[in-house]
């Protein structure tokens, strides 16, 4: 099958996926209180941008936790870290520094709005003091405004933490499916999409928020795997 052919059958699983979790969700509504599984796959989508083929959103950035033989994050543990802080003191904000997620959207914003000078310091470093933390507030704000209204959808694949989990075949393969880097052009992106302004070539022609695996080619037998976990999704 072609890659077009591919990227048809992988949007229609996701809409399966769709189906059986009930609906797609938004970090805004979602709290750890709900029944999140403990290992999984996230797939968010633009929130105004379809694809070529139609009226289905165009997904955007892929993700997965715990590849890191030993790590014990959660499914939630990163939504969460991407959502940022609903309360204390940086309420409404967040920390781009664990959140690669975050820090691409707010490199973004900076360049778009030409804001170097009042962010010199976006995304350096694995950490930051208070102050320069609250001196970044407003520009984390606005990427946690961004994130939290972009639709997800959520896979269980609950295996053990490892570079070789199903995870992160599930993970690197999709990525590799749908980036427009360096290849023929599927699902062109608006003119409008904040991931234009990215300092980044990868996620400027890739067309997602993912720098790794862009330039990869991809395993169609990761599709039959996806098909499976599916059926092993339920609602939160």
């Amino acid at each position: 099958m072609t890659r077009e052919g591919d990227i048809e059958r992988l949007y229609r699983l996701l809409e399966e996926l769709e189906e059986t979790v009930g609906d797609k969700q938004k970090l805004k509504d979602c709290t750890g209180y709900m029944d999140w599984p403990d290992r999984g796959v996230y797939f968010f989508f633009a929130s105004d941008e379809y694809r070529d083929a139609g009226d289905q959103l165009r997904i955007t950035r892929i993700g997965t936790h715990a590849v890191s033989e030993g790590s014990s994050s959660s499914l939630w543990d990163r939504l969460r870290t991407h959502r940022g802080a609903k309360r204390g003191t940086y309420e409404g904000g967040g920390n781009h520094r664990g959140s690669v997620f975050r820090k691409r959207v707010g490199e973004a914003f900076v360049k778009r709005d030409d804001r170097h000078d009042e962010y010199p310091h976006w995304g350096e470093g694995s950490s930051a003091k208070r102050e320069r933390r609250l001196n970044e507030l407003e520009m984390e704000r606005r990427v946690s405004d961004y994130l939290r209204d972009l639709p997800f959808l959520w896979l269980n694949v609950d295996d053990e933490p490892s570079a070789e989990s199903q995870r992160a075949y599930i993970e690197r393969n999709t990525i590799a499916l749908l980036s427009n880097y360096q290849r023929e052009t599927v699902d062109a992106r608006s003119n409008e999409w904040l991931g234009h302004h990215s300092r980044s070539e990868k996620i400027r022609e890739s067309g997602l928020w993912n720098v790794n695996y862009v330039d990869e080619d991809y395993d169609p037998e990761f599709l039959d795997l996806l098909r499976d976990r599916i059926e092993e999704t339920s609602p939160v």
